[in-house]
């Protein structure tokens, strides 16, 4: 299925604001009602749309450890590469987890409620894994921007 300017619009307005109605989304993006359920349906059904979500406000809760964290794995093979991801995607701590190349095999980002709790997913992620040859933790002090946008291209004419 290829994008045309109408899916480019409406996928762009439902990332600034998830929770658009129909009516108000088919105003913005200037179609009818019916026109644009028919385009995000098939957004949704195209694999575009991959789930909506609510952004909580962080500073708002607590405050807690946020930590980007880079992990090198010795040997590199296929299994331990997968085995480490899996563990590291499966743990609620993890937020995100990128695998890379060129420097460390993985980039996580973390967020625990304090220090105990971080020695502990410390515990469970890196130290049980015997594959893990070297962590590097940055704890965050201040969050200044996150924008979880994913720039779309521009309409072809």
């Amino acid at each position: 299925m290829e994008l045309d300017a109408l899916d480019l619009r409406i996928l762009d307005q439902l990332q600034r604001d998830a929770s658009l109605t129909n009516l108000a989304l088919a105003a913005r993006v200037h179609v009818s009602p019916a026109t644009c359920l028919r385009r995000t349906q098939r957004l949704k059904d195209g694999g575009w749309i991959e789930r909506t979500v609510t952004l909580l406000a962080a500073d708002r809760f607590a405050p807690g450890l946020s930590a980007i964290v880079e992990v090198v794995l010795e040997p590199q093979t296929v299994q331990t590469l997968d085995a480490f991801e899996a563990r590291a995607s499966a743990d609620p701590a993890v937020q995100q987890c990128y695998r890379t190349a060129s420097g460390p095999d993985f980039v996580l980002f973390a967020m625990v409620t304090d220090m105990p709790a971080w020695q502990a997913f410390l515990q469970r992620v890196m130290t049980d894994d015997l594959h893990v040859r070297n962590v590097r933790s940055y704890f965050v002090a201040k969050r200044a921007k996150f924008a979880p946008a994913i720039p779309l291209p521009v309409p072809r004419r």
